[in-house]
């Protein structure tokens, strides 16, 4: 859609008004470390909303917020779209059927191939399983995903202009990576076939024991961290990164994504959120635009 004249339209969502999304959108917007090159399409408002008090109504409004914006991108209307947080609980209440943003946008732009991928500071992680209990991961965890979302982020990393990234392509899923099979058998059984797989490109290493695979992927010896699940990813990506972690969405037709953190109900007008995740978010949103044209669908 895009031409040299034009500028490039980057949608973005408030997520429920209620929470900081307002603040964090208008504050990224007006702080001066935004490209304005771009054109903002800032989508969800809602006169009524009262900080710190979700209602049934804020969350109907996050969700046509998100419809909005994926029907404009599949449109071709939208270069890319960064998301502002909803609380998952409230949406469920009003028909909300998704496990998150990531599984609705993938769903309405028919795609099957798609991974959660989050990246701050010196970590970039993907997620073999997400929005599933822990109980449930080690049944989940096939060879299959763990190539399907290696690959995945293997080109994302390349889109960053990485074009001999180094993954460790796990962290093993259990203490010690297994410890050769003493403390589980998915490292040999499932994880050790994958990278073997995956080295038709050689990029991946591992299995890298959990505990200490993030310290050195921070230390620059990993470009990335794939991850057999939501926590194991997520709590050194936050640790690392808690005011600049960004959420993308890997796999879609267009860039998604998203500050990697809550509504913050609790401190919603207050004047203390930080904007810093969602300038990193409309950031990355303008950076991975400019790099392809969104599909129309």
């Amino acid at each position: 859609m895009s031409t040299s004249t034009t500028k490039p339209r980057i949608g973005i969502t408030l997520g429920d008004c209620a929470g900081i999304g307002p603040e964090i959108v208008e504050l990224a917007l007006k702080s001066g470390r935004v490209p304005d090159s771009t054109e903002y399409v800032v989508l969800g408002r809602q006169p009524n909303c009262k900080p710190g008090e979700p209602t049934p109504e804020t969350a109907r409004a996050a969700a046509a917020a998100l419809e909005e914006a994926v029907t404009l991108a599949r449109r071709g209307e939208l270069e890319a779209i960064v998301t502002g947080p909803v609380h998952k609980a409230r949406m469920y209440e009003v028909g909300f059927r998704f496990p998150g943003q990531t599984e609705f946008f993938a769903e309405r732009c028919g795609v099957k191939n798609f991974a959660m991928c989050l990246t701050g500071g010196k970590l970039t992680v993907a997620l073999v399983t997400a929005h599933i209990p822990l109980r449930k991961v080690p049944r989940a965890l096939k060879q299959s995903e763990i190539v399907r979302v290696g690959l995945l982020l293997a080109e994302f990393l390349r889109s960053r202009g990485k074009n001999a990234p180094r993954i460790a392509a796990v962290a093993g899923l259990n203490p010690h990576a297994g410890e050769s099979g003493k403390l589980g058998v998915e490292e040999i059984e499932v994880i050790a076939p994958a990278i073997e797989e995956l080295n038709s490109s050689p990029v991946f290493i591992g299995p890298v024991s959990p505990d200490t695979v993030f310290h050195r992927a921070i230390e620059g010896e990993f470009d990335a961290v794939l991850c057999m699940y939501h926590d194991q990813g997520l709590i050194p990506l936050k640790l690392h990164a808690f005011h600049s972690g960004v959420n993308v969405t890997l796999g879609l037709p267009f860039p998604r994504t998203s500050p990697d953190h809550g509504t913050a109900f609790e401190i919603a007008g207050k004047g203390i959120a930080r904007p810093d995740s969602m300038i990193a978010a409309i950031n990355l949103a303008v950076e991975l635009a400019q790099k392809e044209e969104p599909q129309q669908i």
